[in-house]
């Protein structure tokens, strides 16, 4: 970014009518030079059974002998598994469904090793997030031909592993959670001494533009195999990428384009993920919405994840907590800080969110009828629509009340925060008051 506009003379005419319009987008400027967006997704299908199609994306991709990555549960779903294995064709070449939750660099080793036993030179990632950054670390170490023990030593030096130059195996994702992992360059993993050759648990990611799945398939019937709690927690992770990408530093009119009609979409189809006979329609709806909130989040200049997930990172952290659901717990206070100290982004998101200020009153956001205020109480309704926890004490294993400096100091820490918006400069004291409104 190279300042306001605003704030300069310009003399070329055209040059002012370049930057009028671009500030006319929504009274946001963008910078006296407009913009760079570098995004590079995969080919992407959405569809009720696009998963029909996956062959033929495969051998778009180059892949002709997939190796099926998923956890247990998912890997003995029929109505998930047999989809997916009719759609390869001849392709299918075996499956490893031994990812969990943990994310563990062990798990990506045993994929790896997987891959080269049934000579695979793809993979086909399908279920949560898990499963998918399980896959994009075993596609650097598949490439890499790096040892177990080599891995995690990089791990515990460098908080990362190697990508190394040149080509990757393809992936392909099958998501069928809504936590919004799909569309990104990067992945968390973990390793333990349960696991992993390594004296204490330790933490850690890779990113790459290379890793960005090389193709996606949405496809809203193996989203309705999943239990509607697992689904509703997801979707709210998935849905708050939306919100964080219109007010992040770096946000740029493309994305605030698919970020507002993603959230629109989840408007009109998230009541439906929390019923476990979700109507068709709004489930569609609700997987389109999802895919857009996320699409163009991750990005070889940075990502739009900003201070609401530093929140759910420091809840994560502090206890055995699902990140979308520490996401419901806190999300309208922090949309709420976001407002005291900046605009944030107001109008779309109360566009957006709570079209015609509705739902605009009540105990969470007071009286008034402004932006902020039904963006706040549009935010909430949508986490009520989904049946999460309102408060941080309702979460299955929270910090105690007594843990939230400890808690607020790593929200401060998170990397996160680097891209909260121009001029929102928190401290620990800050955020503690935020910890404890949410509480």
């Amino acid at each position: 970014m190279n300042g306001d506009p605003r704030d300069r003379e310009v003399s070329d005419a055209s040059a002012r009518a370049a930057t009028t319009s671009l500030d006319a987008v929504d009274g946001r400027t963008y910078g006296g030079d407009g913009f760079r967006f570098e995004y590079r997704p995969g080919t992407i299908r959405c569809g009720r059974n696009c998963v029909d199609a996956l062959a033929e994306e495969l051998r778009n991709v180059g892949g002709t002998r997939a190796l099926v990555v998923t956890g247990r549960t998912v890997g003995q779903t029929a109505a998930v598994m047999d989809p997916v294995r009719e759609g390869l064709e001849d392709a299918f070449e075996g499956t490893f469904a031994e990812t969990t939750p943990d994310k563990r660099l062990g798990t990506a080793h045993a994929a790896a090793e997987a891959f080269a036993e049934h000579d695979a030179d793809a993979f086909v990632a399908v279920g949560g997030g898990s499963s998918l950054d399980v896959v994009t670390v075993a596609r650097a170490l598949v490439a890499s031909g790096q040892s177990h023990e080599a891995a995690a030593a990089d791990l515990a030096d460098t908080g990362t592993i190697p990508v190394p130059d040149g080509d990757l195996p393809s992936a392909v994702a099958v998501p069928t959670t809504l936590a919004g992992a799909d569309l990104a360059q990067g992945a968390g993993i973990t390793a333990a001494p349960d696991t992993d050759p390594v004296d204490e648990s330790i933490g850690g990611g890779v990113s790459d533009p290379r890793l960005m799945p090389s193709a996606l398939f949405y496809d809203p019937a193996l989203f309705a195999t999943t239990p509607a709690s697992v689904r509703a927690a997801s979707a709210m992770n998935g849905l708050d990428k939306a919100v964080e990408s219109l007010y992040a530093r770096n946000a740029t009119p493309i994305s605030d384009a698919t970020a507002v009609h993603g959230l629109r979409l989840c408007r009109r189809g998230f009541s439906a993920l929390a019923d476990d006979d979700a109507d068709p329609r709004e489930l569609e709806q609700a997987v389109l919405g999802v895919l857009l909130a996320q699409y163009g989040v991750s990005r070889p200049d940075g990502s739009t994840l900003s201070v609401l997930h530093a929140f759910g990172h420091g809840l994560t952290n502090a206890g055995d907590v699902h990140q979308g659901r520490a996401h419901a717990a806190v999300a309208p206070h922090v949309l709420r800080f976001v407002f005291e100290r900046v605009d944030g982004r107001r109008d779309l998101l109360a566009d957006a969110l709570a079209p015609h200020g509705s739902g605009a009153t009540g105990s969470e956001t007071g009286e008034s009828d402004d932006d902020a205020s039904a963006a706040v109480a549009g935010l909430a309704a949508l986490r009520d629509d989904l049946g999460l926890p309102q408060r941080i004490r309702d979460l299955e294993d929270p910090p105690a009340c007594d843990e939230l400096d400890d808690v607020a100091a790593d929200v401060l820490g998170d990397g996160f925060m680097e891209n909260a918006p121009s001029g929102l400069d928190a401290t620990v004291e800050d955020l503690r008051e935020v910890l404890e409104a949410a509480w």
